[in-house]
């Protein structure tokens, strides 16, 4: 007897299929990868995914725009790279991220206003952004600014204790004059960023080394960043600088030579290097090295100015002009800088310009003795004894003033004994300071008016140390000397 067996059908044995993941809009399907080789560096196959995925979205994928401006700003290209991100802030126009991409960029290209108006527009989409905040205070930093600055950058550090921030605050304070505002800062600072941070124990070293003169505590300091990072080549910059500022050649060159495996391409090294050489009397060599930090800085004013220091003493006097002349105007308020201009010109044989050039160091001029000195010996020269008489006595004044309220009471022995030569000619009478015999003092063999000592101290040599502090190293205790002739 047959018997019918119904089977199940076979479509009822099989197990339900999960379902497929939805498929990422085309307008983001290539994002991650480009991501990807972004974060690898790998730029042109970036470029390349990127073309393809604006190509396929007729250029509305705004993460790909926005890494390909980022792209094009590492290449150089700021003015490309603001126009693919405000392309950004037009399909995205409520994204913080975008208007602070096209501020930045607006700020790379010195428009500082513009870029602080795309700030405010941003801090009004995100209030509570660290990054607008303090980037609107480096712009007022630029704009002159400073109270504004001073605002944005508080703000900034109520958000986030960061250490750019604090650098930021203390140098409107150093550039203000306030020293002792910058300090308190950078004290406050250290409490809250990480002890290992050498940006801060490098600045204080800076502070206490150029502006306060407390010398054992720059060590200090000096000594606890190279203890957390011994080939950090700014501490070593550091280091060898003020041992160059004390006359140790030899040793600074040491660290020179150290921080030229980590920097060999660097500015401030190779200003050092050629001071270096300077101190030694090897002035071809130091003309070598100073060219060549000019070729790497050619808008660095202190390099100038030793190039032309450097010319002077090789009494090489219209390369001394041509350089001078650039330092000034680059920095057209140093008094120093238009002296020594009036000593190069006075070696030109061109009287009348360098009388200017001493007018307009005198008037910008408040505290350095060498300007009226060098003055009083130009004028004597040349028959004015009476202008020399006032000037020898503005001398006179600024070195009493000096010395009653214990500023500056070492000077170099040449100062004395030119100031003690010229006034003996003048006739103006024994002053208590200059009757005093200068140490190791040695008699002037020029003939010639106004002509630089191989002995003076350049500026400049301590401008590794950062960009707000770098030209106070040529203020230390021994006084520069331009003027070296007897009247």
């Amino acid at each position: 007897m047959k018997t019918d067996v119904q089977l199940p059908a076979a479509t009822d044995l099989k197990k339900p299929r999960p379902k497929k993941a939805p498929e990422l809009p085309i307008l983001e399907r290539r994002n991650w990868l480009i991501h990807l080789h972004y974060i690898r560096k790998d730029y042109e196959t970036c470029k390349a995914i990127i073309k393809e995925q604006l190509h396929e979205t007729q250029g509305m994928c705004e993460y790909a725009v926005y890494v390909q401006a980022l792209i094009m700003r590492l290449e150089g290209k700021i003015q490309q790279s603001l126009e693919l991100f405000q392309s950004c802030a037009i399909l995205n126009p409520k994204s913080s991220d975008n208007l602070k991409q096209v501020a930045r960029s607006l700020f790379l290209l010195g428009k500082h206003k513009a870029a602080i108006e795309v700030y405010n527009e941003a801090a009004r989409l995100n209030q509570k952004d660290w990054e607008i905040s303090h980037n609107l205070g480096v712009c007022y930093i630029y704009t002159k600014d400073f109270r504004s600055a001073e605002e944005q950058l508080n703000l900034a550090l109520q958000l986030n204790k960061h250490d750019l921030t604090y650098m930021m605050l203390g140098k409107i304070h150093l550039l203000q004059g306030d020293t002792e505002k910058a300090i308190d800062v950078y004290k406050s600072a250290v409490e809250y960023v990480s002890i290992h941070n050498l940006t801060f124990k490098h600045t204080c070293f800076i502070l206490y080394t150029m502006l306060l003169g407390k010398y054992q505590k720059a060590f200090e300091h000096l000594g606890n960043a190279l203890t957390y990072d011994p080939n950090n080549f700014k501490a070593i910059l550091a280091a060898g600088s003020m041992m160059q500022t004390h006359g140790d050649y030899d040793v600074a060159m040491n660290k020179y030579r150290v921080a030229a495996y980590s920097v060999p391409e660097s500015p401030p090294l190779w200003n050092n290097i050629g001071m270096c050489f300077f101190g030694k009397k090897k002035y071809v060599a130091a003309i070598s090295c100073l060219k060549r930090a000019n070729y790497l800085s050619p808008f660095d004013w202190k390099i100038l100015y030793n190039l032309g220091l450097v010319h002077l003493t090789m009494q090489q006097y219209a390369s001394a002009f041509h350089f001078l002349s650039a330092a000034i105007n680059l920095r057209p308020r140093m008094s120093e800088l238009y002296m020594l201009l009036a000593v190069a010109l006075t070696n030109l044989d061109d009287a009348d310009n360098a009388r200017r050039s001493y007018e307009q160091a005198v008037q910008l001029d408040e505290s350095n003795l060498l300007v009226n000195l060098n003055f009083a010996v130009f004028l004597y020269n040349q028959g004015d004894k009476k202008a020399a008489l006032l000037q020898f006595q503005e001398m006179e004044r600024k070195v009493n003033t000096q010395v009653d309220s214990n500023i500056n009471t070492e000077f170099d022995p040449e100062l004395v004994e030119m100031a003690q030569k010229l006034g003996a000619a003048l006739q103006a009478g024994e002053n208590l300071y200059w009757s005093k015999p200068g140490k190791d003092s040695k008699s002037s063999q020029r003939s010639s008016s106004s002509k630089p000592s191989s002995s003076q101290q350049p500026l400049g040599t301590n401008q590794a140390l950062g960009q707000a502090m770098s030209s106070a190293a040529g203020y230390s205790k021994s006084m520069q000397i331009t003027a070296g002739a007897e009247p």
